[in-house]
Formats: C-alpha cells, sequence, structure tokens
C-alpha cells in the first residue's frame, strides 16, 4: 500500500502533547501536514495554512480529544475536507497521557454535527479508539494500522460524490 499524505485535525492548545506522540507512532505509516508552529496571527493567515495543508493531502485524520468537537476551526477543516474530496477519519486520543502525563474525558464524535446529501458524517465517516482496544501498546497498533484506515476513508469517501458537508 502506497504512504498517504495526511492532514492532522485536532485542538492544538488542549491535546498538542497528545498528537505529538501519534506523529512520532505514525511517522512510517503516513506522512503529515506541517506543524502548527509557524505564527498564524489572523483568522485569513489560519485559513490560508489550513487550505494549503488540505490541498497536499489525500485525507483528514481528526484526532479526537475531549473538546475538539467545539471547535470552529476543526469544524471548517472538516468541511474543507469533505468538500475538496478527501478521505476523512477520526481517531480518540482522550486516554494518551498529555505532557503533563493526564488523560481526558472521551470528547463527542464532531461528526455528529453535519450532513452531507442527507446523511450524518457520523453514518459515513469511522472513528476508532486504538487506546480502548489496544491497552498494551495502542501507538504500535496504531502506528501498523493507520495506512489502511487512510486507505478505507479515501474508499469511503469515494462512494459519496456529493461535495458539501454542512453543520446541522
Amino acid at each position: 500500500m502506497l504512504e498517504q499524505r495526511v492532514f492532522f485535525s485536532y485542538h492544538y492548545e488542549r491535546d498538542a502533547g497528545r498528537v505529538a506522540r501519534v506523529r512520532a507512532e505514525c511517522a512510517s505509516s503516513v506522512t503529515s501536514n506541517d506543524s502548527e508552529s509557524a505564527k498564524l496571527d489572523s483568522s485569513s493567515s489560519i485559513e490560508r495554512w489550513i487550505n494549503r495543508q488540505l490541498a497536499q493531502a489525500s485525507c483528514t485524520v481528526v484526532l479526537i480529544g475531549s473538546e475538539t468537537a467545539h471547535r470552529d476551526w476543526i469544524d471548517y477543516e472538516i468541511a474543507r475536507s469533505w468538500e475538496a474530496g478527501k478521505g476523512v477519519l477520526g481517531i480518540y486520543v482522550h486516554s494518551l497521557r498529555d505532557q503533563n502525563g493526564c488523560r481526558a474525558k472521551q470528547g463527542v464524535n464532531p461528526f455528529e454535527k453535519f450532513v452531507a446529501d442527507g446523511l450524518r458524517l457520523s453514518d459515513v465517516v469511522k472513528t476508532y479508539d486504538p487506546w480502548d482496544t489496544w491497552r498494551q501498546d495502542p501507538c504500535y497498533h496504531l502506528s501498523r494500522r493507520i495506512g489502511a484506515w487512510v486507505h478505507e476513508a479515501i474508499h469511503v469517501r469515494n462512494r459519496y460524490p456529493g461535495t458539501y458537508a454542512t453543520r446541522t
């Protein structure tokens, strides 16, 4: 299976430590977007950065923490990804420890509030919770499976030719 380029969408302030671990573990399986370390000081610069990163990706992987579903920029990334025909999937990261050693509560599925062609995206877009399934070594399992999940997400998206996902 060819390596896919993914866009990782996540709540930067809340989940950056968790996401750093995911990025490190998945580096050999997928190529991801640039980190958000660049100074993004306005809505227009954030939007341009997101659009540039999405243009290079074949799939958006939403890393779902406790507050992810309540972030406007994540909503924007989901809607733009779907509109651009990108694969979309979600991976829960709340069980991973952050840089302070803390876990978080499971967040709501961010795809629940989107509808495309009369279908709720949460009924189409798959989400995974590898930390619930593989307690012994979840990152190892994630790194071995993310490529297949991305591949499947792209195929799922191709089955739904509609171009717009709207918030309900």
